[in-house]
């Protein structure tokens, strides 16, 4: 027993110095020379209440054509949530998107979708 309680730091420290840092494995790549660049994807999106009214005005900076729709869940239980109409949203193109409830808006967002 006084033999594997002092083996049992060591094989620890073992095992830390050998082991790959997290999340190593997952980025290794074969180097081309050249760094990776993200993909730039996504309308920016600015979504206002007025009462039970919802607009979204959502600017597309990216050149692949981002496809938005507005979503609202309405805050009475007998109020119909609604899922709006998508609409593409091209390069350097702002849409607008409106939607409401028939009384109070509980929350509203707007999903994007990449045109292929």
């Amino acid at each position: 027993m006084r033999l594997s309680r002092s083996l049992a730091p060591v094989t620890l420290a073992a095992a830390l110095l050998l082991s790959p840092p997290h999340g190593a494995a997952s980025h290794a790549r074969a180097s081309d020379g050249k760094p990776h660049v993200p993909d730039l994807f996504g309308s920016s999106c600015r979504t206002t209440v007025h009462g039970s009214h919802v607009v979204a005005y959502c600017h597309n900076p990216y050149v692949d054509t981002d496809r938005v729709s507005l979503h609202i869940e309405c805050a009475r239980w007998w109020d119909i949530d609604t899922d709006g109409a998508a609409v593409d949203a091209g390069p350097a193109m702002t849409v607008r998107l409106t939607g409401r409830c028939w009384a109070d808006v509980g929350s509203a967002w707007v999903s994007h979708q990449k045109v292929t």
